[in-house]
C-alpha cells in the first residue's frame, strides 16, 4: 500500500465525526509500521480525544519507528485535551505526514514545527485539497467566529418548491428524505422562518435514529410563531431560539419564553439582521446552521451574503404554474450579470432525484 492509501483510509475514519465534533474538526489517523497498519482513530466527539490518541489507543504493537498519518496537523496546545504533538514524541513516531494545515492561531504550523524540532520527519500538504473538502465548517469557523450556512431545498423540474395551493409534501422520494436527515445532523442548527412554520407546522429535526438533532432558530419579525406549534410544544426538548428584532412585541417574547423558546434579537425596526444573527450565533458556538427556509429567507439570506452552499434537489416532476413558488423569492435581479454565481461541486443521483451541490464563494 501507499502513502496515498494510507491517507485515504484517514479521510474514511474522519467522515465517521460527522455531526459530533462541531465545533472541532473532523481527523482521522493511521499508523503503520514495517508496511502494516497498527492502529486508526479518529476524532469522535467533541472534548473526547483526538483522532492521533485514538490510534495510539487502538495500536496492536508499540509505534516506535512508525509512520503517522494524520488528515489535519496535529495540535500543539492544551485544551480540552492535552497536545497531540505530546503523544507523538512519546509514541516514539519516526514520520508524520499531514494532510490539511489547521488554521487555527493556536496551532497553525506550529504543531508540525514542533515535530521537526524533536527530529521527526514531517511531510505537510499531502492529499491537502481531499484533506481539506473535510472540513469547511471548521476552516471558516474558526477565523470568522460566524457560522457556515448550508442552504437546501426541494424543487421540481421546472423550479417549483410547492403547487399553486402551496402544497409541499412530498416532491422528493424517501431516499433524498433520508439523505437530509443526514445533512440536518452534520450542522449544529437548522434555521427557518416563521412562514415555514405556518405552511407546514415542521418539528425540524433530525429522525435517524442514533443521530443529533440541530438547534432549531426561527426567523420570526413579529414573533407570530403559534404557542401550539410544535416546534413551542417540543422547546422543552429541543433547544429553540426565535430570533427577532429588538422591538419585537414584549408580550410575545414572555409567552414564547413560557413555552421554552429561548429569544434571540438581532435588528430593529421590524425586520431581522441576519449578519448580526450569524455573530450571535457563533458567540454562543454554534459553527454551522443548515437553511431550510423558503423563499423569502433564502432571498434574505442570499442579500445577506451568508450562505457559503447551496444543495438542490431536483425531483423528475413538473408542477407548472405562474403563482407556484419558487426557492428564492424577493424582487430578484435585474440583470443575468447580477446574479448570485454558484460553482458546481457535485451531482449525485438518490433514487429518482438529482442532488446538485454548489458553493457561493463567500
Amino acid at each position: 500500500m501507499s502513502d496515498r492509501d494510507y491517507m485515504e483510509r484517514a479521510i474514511e475514519l474522519a467522515k465517521y465525526g460527522r455531526g459530533w465534533t462541531n465545533p472541532n474538526p473532523m481527523v482521522g489517523a493511521v499508523i503503520v509500521k514495517d508496511g502494516r497498519t497498527i492502529g486508526e482513530g479518529f476524532h469522535e466527539r467533541y472534548g473526547g480525544l483526538h483522532a492521533e490518541r485514538n490510534a495510539f489507543a487502538s495500536c496492536s504493537e508499540s509505534a516506535a519507528g512508525a509512520t503517522l498519518y494524520v488528515t489535519l496537523e496535529p495540535c500543539c496546545h492544551y485544551g480540552k485535551t492535552p497536545p497531540c504533538t505530546e503523544a507523538i514524541l512519546e509514541q516514539g513516531i519516526r514520520r508524520v505526514v499531514i494532510g490539511s494545515r489547521d488554521p487555527n492561531p493556536q496551532v497553525a504550523g506550529k504543531g508540525a514545527e514542533t515535530l521537526r524540532a524533536a527530529g521527526i520527519q514531517v511531510e505537510e500538504d499531502f492529499m491537502r485539497e481531499e484533506c481539506d473538502r473535510l472540513n469547511p465548517v471548521f476552516f471558516h469557523y474558526i477565523v470568522t467566529k460566524m457560522p457556515y450556512v448550508v442552504m437546501k431545498y426541494a424543487m421540481t423540474a421546472d423550479g417549483k418548491i410547492a403547487t399553486r395551493t402551496g402544497a409541499s409534501k412530498w416532491i422528493t422520494g424517501e431516499k433524498a428524505r433520508m439523505t437530509v436527515q443526514e445533512m440536518r445532523h452534520a450542522c449544529m442548527g437548522i434555521m427557518a422562518g416563521v412562514g415555514t412554520v405556518f405552511a407546514d407546522d415542521p418539528l425540524l429535526t433530525v429522525r435517524l435514529e442514533g443521530k443529533k438533532s440541530p438547534v432549531r432558530i426561527i426567523c420570526d419579525s413579529k414573533l407570530r410563531l403559534p404557542l401550539d406549534s410544535n416546534i413551542c410544544r417540543t422547546a422543552g426538548q429541543y433547544r429553540t431560539i426565535a430570533a427577532c428584532p429588538e422591538d419585537a412585541p414584549a408580550d410575545r417574547k414572555r409567552a414564547l419564553r413560557s413555552c421554552g423558546v429561548e429569544i434571540m434579537e438581532a435588528g430593529m425596526d421590524g425586520h431581522v439582521d441576519l449578519r448580526r444573527l450569524m455573530e450571535l450565533l457563533g458567540a454562543q458556538g454554534i459553527d454551522s446552521i443548515f437553511l431550510e427556509g423558503g423563499g423569502t429567507l433564502n432571498d434574505s439570506a442570499l442579500q445577506a451574503g451568508i450562505v457559503h452552499e447551496v444543495k438542490v434537489f431536483v425531483a423528475p416532476k413538473l408542477f407548472g404554474g405562474e403563482t407556484a413558488r419558487t426557492p428564492v423569492a424577493g424582487l430578484g435581479v435585474e440583470q443575468p450579470e447580477d446574479a448570485v454565481r454558484l460553482t458546481l461541486e457535485n451531482v449525485s443521483q438518490i433514487g429518482g432525484d438529482l442532488l446538485l451541490e454548489y458553493r457561493t464563494g463567500r
